[in-house]
C-alpha cells in the first residue's frame, strides 16, 4: 500500500475506502457497486490535485524526501540505456553514496554522476543515506575529466540532504573534496546538466550541480542548509522548521525566480513517487533536450556560460 505524508491524510482516507470496496467486489458480492467506486476514485484525484496545488515549502520538502521516490538506479533502469559503472577514486576507496559510469540517453554517450539513496534499510545504510564521503567527490572529479578527455557530455543527478559530517569524513578532506569537485563542474570543457530529482542539500549537492544548466524537479528542493538544522541556529528548536522553510525559498518555483535554477521539470500528480516512469520520462526528455540545445557551444562559451551563470546569481542581492 502507497505511503503517505501527514498532509495527505484525507486521501489516504479515500484510498482505504477504495479498497475495501474493491475487496467487498472480489468476495463475489452480487451488489453493484461500480458507480460508488467511480465515484469514490474521481473525489480522490481531485483532492489530490487540488492538495499538490497548494503545497506550502514544507510539505514540498517532505515530498522532496519520501522514501518512494526514485533514485539514481530507478533513472538508471528506466532512463539511461548501456550503464557501465565505473567506481573508486584511486586514492582512498569508493563511495557507493555517490556512483557514477557511462550511459546513453536517447542514443547520446555521456558521463552519468548521481547520489543513490537506497530504498530500504539494508540499501540506505550501504549506500549511506545518498550522503557523500571525500572518496565520492574524488570520483565524480574523476569521472568528470574522464568525460572532457573524450569529450563526453555529463549529466548530474542530484539528491542528498548534504554531504556526510562524520569524522572520518573530515579527516579524509571533506571540505577540499567538496571544492574540488565543485571546481571541476566549472572547468569542464563538455556540456553538463545537472538536476535536482529530491533533495539539493548544502555543498554536497553544489558540488555536482555547478552546472551551466541547472533543472529541478517540480517537488524537489535546493537550500544551504535543511530547514531543520536552519531552525535549530535561528530559533534553537527544530519545530519551527515548516517557518524556516518558508523563509528560505527553496522551492522550485521559487529558485526559477530567483535565477538560481533553469527549468522545472514538471512531475506526475501527487508527486515522483506515485510514478515513477513518467517521472523519469519527463526528466530524460528535458536533459536530452537542454544537451541538444548545449551542444552547438564550444569549450570557451561553455565555460563562460557557467561563470556570467553563478556571478549573476549573486550579484543580483547586492543591487
Amino acid at each position: 500500500m502507497a505511503s503517505f505524508l501527514e498532509f495527505e491524510k484525507p486521501v489516504a482516507e479515500l484510498e482505504a475506502k477504495i479498497a475495501e470496496l474493491r475487496s467487498a467486489a472480489g468476495d463475489g458480492s452480487d451488489v453493484d457497486i461500480s458507480t460508488e467506486l467511480s465515484r469514490l476514485e474521481t473525489k480522490s484525484a481531485q483532492l489530490l490535485e487540488s492538495t499538490y496545488a497548494k503545497l506550502t515549502p514544507w510539505q514540498k520538502t517532505q515530498v522532496a524526501r519520501h522514501s518512494a521516490r526514485p533514485h539514481f538506479r530507478d533513472y538508471v533502469a528506466l532512463g539511461f540505456d548501456h550503464f557501465m559503472p565505473l567506481g573508486g577514486d584511486r586514492l582512498y576507496g569508493d563511495d557507493l553514496a555517490i556512483m557514477g559510469g557511462l550511459a546513453t540517453l536517447k542514443g547520446r554517450k555521456l558521463v552519468l554522476i548521481g547520489h543513490e539513496k537506497g530504498h530500504d534499510t539494508e540499501t540506505r545504510i550501504k549506500h549511506n543515506f545518498g550522503m557523500g564521503k571525500p572518496e565520492g567527490y574524488r570520483k565524480a572529479i574523476r569521472l568528470m575529466e574522464l568525460a572532457d578527455r573524450f569529450g563526453l557530455p555529463v549529466v548530474t543527478l542530484v539528491d542528498t540532504s548534504g554531504a556526510f559530517p562524520g569524522i572520518e569524513a573530515e579527516e579524509r578532506g571533506q571540505a577540499e573534496a567538496i571544492a574540488r569537485s565543485t571546481e571541476a563542474c566549472l572547468a569542464l570543457g563538455v556540456p553538463m546538466v545537472a538536476a535536482i530529482v529530491g533533495e539539493g542539500g548544502s555543498g554536497g549537492a553544489v558540488a555536482l550541480a555547478s552546472a551551466e544548466r541547472v533543472l529541478m524537479f517540480e517537488h524537489a528542493v535546493y537550500s544551504v542548509i535543511s530547514p531543520e538544522g536552519c531552525a535549530s541556529i535561528l530559533w534553537r528548536t527544530g519545530e519551527k522548521a515548516p517557518l524556516a522553510a518558508e523563509a528560505m525559498k527553496l522551492t522550485a518555483q521559487d529558485l526559477l525566480e530567483l535565477k538560481v535554477i533553469d527549468r522545472i521539470v514538471p512531475e506526475p500528480m501527487g508527486g515522483a513517487h506515485r510514478d515513477h516512469g513518467t517521472a523519469v520520462g519527463n526528466l530524460a526528455q528535458a536533459i536530452d533536450e537542454e544537451l541538444t540545445a548545449l551542444g552547438a557551444l564550444n569549450a570557451d562559451q561553455l565555460r563562460r556560460q557557467r561563470e556570467d551563470r553563478f556571478l549573476a546569481i549573486g550579484s543580483q542581492f547586492l543591487r
